[in-house]
């Protein structure tokens, strides 16, 4: 009997269009002469599904079923595609935790932690990674353009702490640009983070663990003539992405060891990608990690799969199945 899985797109944050294309992306990945697909929209208090015949029916929320008719449907599991609250910080995992349904990526607290980029960077130093020097305002705190020069030099970024897809990220150059910048990620986050510039190569590297493996896929190498890898490069076309990277095998090695560890150390499941830097000398800075990273035809993780050789429809199979067999 085929399971049932939610794909569940949409969330509360200027992201949601990228959720959605995202949503499509794994709709067309996932093997449906096993599984029954549904996309679920979450907005707000609106939770609907998309139904086969069209329409939309509304997800009762006390055990995540709908009505198809006369017929309740029930999900067996659900795949999180939501860029941002409430799919990327945890709350929608603990939503499922409560109701006991499997779902894709990793649990409350590794969600909650990767999703406050501050936090993160913060907890993997402890573990030797090395970070870009940073600080984070909250709502109502100010600093002035004198300690962020002092602290964390010029050029820096300046972006919202919680969030994606760099919406609302400014690379600052002069102290005139402070202020505005800090407004503008204020405007999409209540906490704003400010990261030192490094400069050197932008790479991405994605990776999945089941029981029975352990997967790091092929590196990408970013190379935008934007000022910094923002939204244009990223889903408009200006950017050139290269995988594998023009790095050196003994590097790649490096790269691909340390997001596995992370991976562990984090606790994560399902897929994640975590961005990097490299400067001078081959060393190696950590940007940010991503545990429901976009799932467009065209973003990374598709990319890398297809590189390793892999077919996209057995990685989604392996996710599935083994989120499946631990709730077994």
């Amino acid at each position: 009997m085929k399971r049932n899985i939610a794909i569940i797109a949409g969330g509360d944050t200027s992201e949601i269009e990228v959720s959605k294309r995202s949503a499509q992306g794994i709709y067309s990945f996932i093997d449906k002469e096993r599984y029954n697909l549904y996309i679920v929209e979450m907005e707000g208090l609106r939770w609907e599904v998309q139904l086969p015949e069209g329409g939309m029916a509304s997800i009762d929320r006390n055990d995540f079923s709908f009505m198809n008719g006369a017929e309740k449907v029930k999900f067996d599991f659900a795949y999180i595609t939501i860029h941002g609250t409430p799919g990327e910080d945890g709350r929608l995992q603990g939503y499922f935790d409560l109701i006991r349904l499997p779902y894709s990526c990793c649990g409350v607290l590794a969600a909650a932690l990767t999703y406050d980029k501050f936090a993160c960077s913060q907890y993997l130093k402890g573990f030797g990674m090395r970070v870009a020097e940073s600080l984070a305002l909250r709502k109502g705190q100010s600093i002035s353009n004198e300690d962020v020069i002092e602290k964390i030099g010029l050029p820096c970024f300046i972006k919202p702490n919680l969030g994606g897809s760099s919406f609302g990220v400014t690379k600052v150059k002069t102290s005139e640009q402070i202020e505005p910048a800090i407004v503008k990620a204020f405007s999409e986050a209540d906490e704003v983070m400010i990261e030192a510039f490094m400069e050197g190569t932008e790479i991405t590297c994605g990776c999945y663990k089941t029981k029975e493996k352990s997967v790091v896929f092929p590196i990408t190498e970013v190379v935008t003539t934007n000022e910094f890898f923002d939204y244009d490069a990223k889903y408009n076309g200006q950017v050139e992405e290269i995988t594998p990277a023009r790095i050196s095998d003994k590097l790649t090695e490096r790269v691909q060891t340390l997001t596995s560890a992370i991976y562990d150390i984090l606790n994560c499941k399902g897929i994640i990608r975590v961005d990097y830097i490299i400067s001078a000398g081959d060393k190696i800075n950590l940007l940010e990690v991503n545990t429901t990273p976009g799932m467009t035809a065209t973003s990374f993780i598709p990319q890398q799969v297809r590189a390793a050789g892999l077919d996209i429809k057995n990685v989604m199979t392996d996710i599935i199945e083994n989120a499946l067999n631990e709730k077994i």
